[in-house]
């Protein structure tokens, strides 16, 4: 599935939704650890952060969701992605860690 980004210029709602998905340390985790390691699936990022499945698959539907993340389909194995706005995001928490 191939999702078109929409590169005009965002509004405050479309920012703050950007902004919400990524307001949570494990959700920071995992958009990192995505960056690292392109297509891993929920289980593997579980196993790497050492959490609960459960957990991690809650916070992967709402990187999903804000659009930080894509779901790549393989048969019935997904993997994930970090979207052209999660590698923006993740840019900017790696710069802002070293302030």
């Amino acid at each position: 599935m191939r999702v078109w980004y929409n590169w005009i210029m965002k509004n405050s709602k479309q920012i703050e939704k950007h902004i919400k998905g990524v307001a949570n340390h494990r959700r920071i985790d995992i958009l990192l650890l995505i960056a690292k390691s392109r297509g891993l699936t929920v289980e593997d990022i579980s196993k790497n952060l050492d959490c609960n499945f459960k957990t991690i698959s809650g916070h992967t539907l709402k990187l999903v969701q804000a659009g930080l993340v894509d779901k790549n389909y393989s048969g019935r194995a997904i993997s994930h992605s970090l979207s052209p706005y999660g590698k923006i995001f993740v840019r900017f928490i790696e710069n802002f860690r070293k302030l």
